[in-house]
């Protein structure tokens, strides 16, 4: 078990631990104990059920306002920033906070992998084929595996990132 990073009002909390690759796994352990890494599946379903009740733009551009935070290591302030962010969701601001926490850690782990040259694009590029393309979300989380880095870039750099 790694160091709880974020705890939220109903209990359950994010950390960091061992995964597959590295120690950057990002993991959330529910009020019954029930603990595993969100995938990308899961929370890009949940963007894109929010992006259809609260609207695209919305939900992309308070995504984009977290992704510019991120660098190599987790800041307190920006946690607490993306649960003030998340209250502007009312009903939904626990899900908003659990998501955009998940995205945030999940970007650090993606900042921290060693020669990486994709880093935190790699995640955004998902997000904005599933928001702003509107591809599906089994797309959004899977149409990049397989591909060289140098593809991926290209596909970031056309997008602007």
């Amino acid at each position: 078990m790694g160091q709880k990073i974020k705890i939220f009002r109903d209990g359950s909390y994010l950390e960091y631990d061992s995964g597959k690759f590295d120690k950057w796994c990002v993991y959330l352990t529910h009020p019954d104990g029930s603990r595993r890494p969100p995938r990308d599946v899961d929370y890009f379903a949940d963007l894109k059920a929010l992006s259809e009740k609260y609207g695209t733009n919305r939900v992309y551009q308070d995504y984009v306002r977290v992704y510019e935070m991120i660098n190599k290591q987790v800041s307190e302030q920006v946690l607490k920033f993306i649960s003030q962010l998340a209250e502007r969701y009312g009903i939904d601001a626990l899900k908003v906070d659990i998501i955009f926490s998940v995205l945030y850690l999940a970007m650090i782990a993606e900042e921290q992998k060693q020669n990486t040259r994709l880093g935190k694009r790699i995640k955004r590029l998902g997000i904005h084929a599933l928001l702003i393309e509107k591809r599906s979300v089994q797309d959004s989380a899977n149409f990049m595996r397989g591909m060289g880095w140098r593809d991926i870039d290209a596909l970031c750099r056309a997008r602007g990132f």
